[in-house]
């Protein structure tokens, strides 16, 4: 109290010391209250009825503490953070990125900037007989027996992401740039809107609100389904029963986002808060999931249907591994998330401190598809924080066959990492369903970048092969990766994440595997 007094009694005195300035020097003394005498009243206001603390004991300073805390991200990422400390991604990752997309030079000098002895750095063995490798298309093909269309994927393709979470600009960009370039576009759980057909090829993800095949009651509607299911640029269904940023929670689409064109599409009210409830309707249990994924292949004419999980409990992907043996129904594809993963909203303790991480997650899902015999049947897709050629082939290492794309395709649109996803804010119109904001991002210049960055990437990959040696993705192998786990030891993926089951050998056109 006894400060804030002293706060308006400041104020007060300078107020009275400039009034009677201009009483005595000036004609036109009112002028000289245009600044203090606003102060004055806010000052008052804020000591006796402002709701905030700091504004109460300091209430015209108090303004300079909101307002350097809201601009902290700008200050950190431009004036203090190095190239390589920023998070989610760094200014390294980040520019490789946007190099890669603008077709610009993307070699670096001086050599590595980052430590080779702390822990954690990782390397991949590289060999004194190079191969050559003259097609850079890398792809696989993704459909088993029971599969009447199979489809040939590109390793590098778009991750989930909805319209609604994304603006229209951003959509349309990122599907005429796969269309561009050949590759797979993710619609995310938020259903097929009109801007997802640019001539894309499409996975249509559908989630557990079941949006753009829902009935009134938010059920799965088998007729909207089969419409929409046997459209040609559609090429897989991808169940999604959870996912990195929020596993267990149903997705969030914040009611700022909801405009009436969103909810049109997800067949849901304008203006709400939209949440995807955390479990399907449709089924409950393994055997009911393993039945519910032949019903979708059955209407969609055979099409590959995949699933979509982060891994939590291992024994409830035994279970499901269990159900498929039984019923000898498997899906086509199975995509792991990892807990790093998420681009959308989440709340803080989900997206922190729940679900597998990418590569722990992924080695115990390969080796576990093995144990069972089902590898043979089914590819592994994989996404969280896949941005460069080097990524992509550690987790191909792993048993990936493929890899989806999330925010390295949002930095090739032109992303910032200003971290306001979810706050319909983008600076940018990635994130952003304002118009004023996605109207700056010009879908024919963005495409163009989107097909740029996945080529490059591709071209990055085969170089990587090349000088390891691996003319092909089968031969791409664990025991060729390393980590230093300790100040001491280095390790590598093998021994890390495959110790007890063998050296995998991978066929990826045979669906054969088998342990040495």
């Amino acid at each position: 109290m006894a400060v804030r007094k002293l706060i308006l009694a400041t104020i007060v005195i300078i107020n009275v010391i400039i009034f009677s300035f201009g009483i005595v020097f000036t004609s036109q003394w009112f002028w000289l209250l245009i600044i203090p005498f606003p102060l004055l009243i806010l000052a008052l206001y804020n000591s006796y009825a402002s709701k905030h603390a700091i504004l109460r004991n300091y209430p015209v300073l108090g303004y300079f503490r909101f307002f350097f805390e809201s601009i902290r991200p700008e200050m950190r990422q431009y004036f203090w953070e190095s190239d390589t400390d920023g998070r989610p991604f760094n200014r390294r990752q980040r520019s490789i990125v946007y190099q890669r997309a603008k077709n610009e030079r993307e070699t670096v000098a001086f050599g590595m900037q980052t430590d080779p002895q702390t822990i954690g750095n990782e390397w991949v063995a590289h060999s004194v007989f190079p191969c050559h490798i003259e097609n850079h298309d890398l792809r696989t093909m993704v459909g088993n027996k029971y599969c009447k269309q199979p489809y040939s994927l590109s390793v590098f393709n778009i991750s989930a992401m909805s319209y609604g979470s994304l603006s229209k600009n951003a959509i349309m960009a990122l599907n005429k740039g796969a269309a561009l370039q050949n590759f797979a576009h993710n619609t995310g759980e938020g259903g097929l809107s009109p801007y997802h057909i640019n001539g894309g090829d499409l996975i249509w993800q559908i989630g557990t609100g079941y949006f753009g095949c829902r009935n009134e009651m938010g059920m799965f509607d088998a007729e909207l389904f089969t419409e929409k299911a046997n459209r040609p640029y559609v090429k897989m269904i991808e169940i999604k029963l959870s996912q990195g940023a929020k596993p267990g929670h149903g997705g969030i689409l914040p009611a700022a986002k909801n405009t009436p064109e969103v909810a049109a599409i997800r067949h849901v009210v304008p203006g709400t808060d939209v949440m995807s409830p955390p479990a399907h309707s449709s089924f409950s249990s393994p055997d009911e999931m393993i039945q519910y994924i032949q019903t979708l292949r059955e209407l969609s004419g055979y099409k590959p249907i995949g699933i979509k999980m982060c891994i939590g409990d291992k024994q409830e992907f035994i279970d499901i591994c269990h159900a498929m043996l039984t019923s000898q129904i498997y899906p086509d594809f199975i995509s792991i998330d990892g807990s790093e993963g998420g681009t959308g909203a989440a709340p803080l303790e989900f997206t922190d401190n729940l679900g597998m991480p990418l590569y722990d997650a992924l080695s115990f899902v390969t080796t576990t598809l093995i144990k069972f015999g089902l590898k043979k049947h089914i590819k592994l897709i994989v996404s969280s924080r896949i941005v460069t050629g080097f990524d992509l082939l550690k987790v191909i290492a792993l048993g990936a066959d493929a890899c989806y794309s999330a925010r390295g395709m949002m930095f090739a649109l032109g992303c910032i990492q200003a971290l306001k996803c979810n706050e319909d804010t983008c600076p940018v119109g990635v994130a952003t369903q304002q118009p004023h904001l996605y109207k700056a991002l010009n879908v024919q210049d963005k495409y163009i970048r989107v097909a740029q960055f996945h080529r490059n990437t591709l071209r990055a990959t085969v170089e990587i092969m090349e000088a390891c040696g691996f003319k092909t993705l089968d031969d791409v192998s664990a025991d060729k990766f390393f980590r230093k786990t300790d100040n001491i030891n280095t390790l590598s993926f093998q021994e890390i994440y495959f110790r007890n089951t063998g050296k995998l050998v991978k066929s990826h056109s045979a669906f054969e595997e088998q342990e040495i």
